[in-house]
């Protein structure tokens, strides 16, 4: 069970963070993703949940909210994008830079 300060701590950061990547820092997904973004902007803000004290609940507040239990776990202005493959899927139509520039 997701505690209520979790919860209001994750829409906080989905609602504040131009771009919010949950992460896990073993997971090549993760890495693939933070690269793309990265190339692009320098301002995602990153939480490895692997090395959180509340990681586990962070996720498990990420899934109930976008019914996505893995990771990455990705946030554009406030908007669900989901995971590696939707990044990529973005990147690849050209509509990932736009989303980015539009958020910051």
């Amino acid at each position: 069970m997701v505690s209520a300060q979790t919860k209001q701590k994750v829409e906080k950061l989905i609602k504040e963070k131009p771009i919010f990547i949950a992460s896990k820092s073993y997971c090549p997904y993760c890495a693939q993703t933070k690269k793309t973004i990265e190339a692009l902007t320098k301002d995602a803000y990153i939480i490895e949940l692997d090395e959180e004290a509340d990681g586990s609940e962070i996720q498990e507040a990420l899934a109930e909210l976008t019914g996505q239990k893995t990771v990455p776990n990705v946030f554009i202005g406030g908007q669900h994008i989901g995971g590696n493959s939707d990044v990529q899927q973005l990147k690849s139509a050209d509509q990932l830079e736009p989303k980015i520039k539009a958020a910051l």
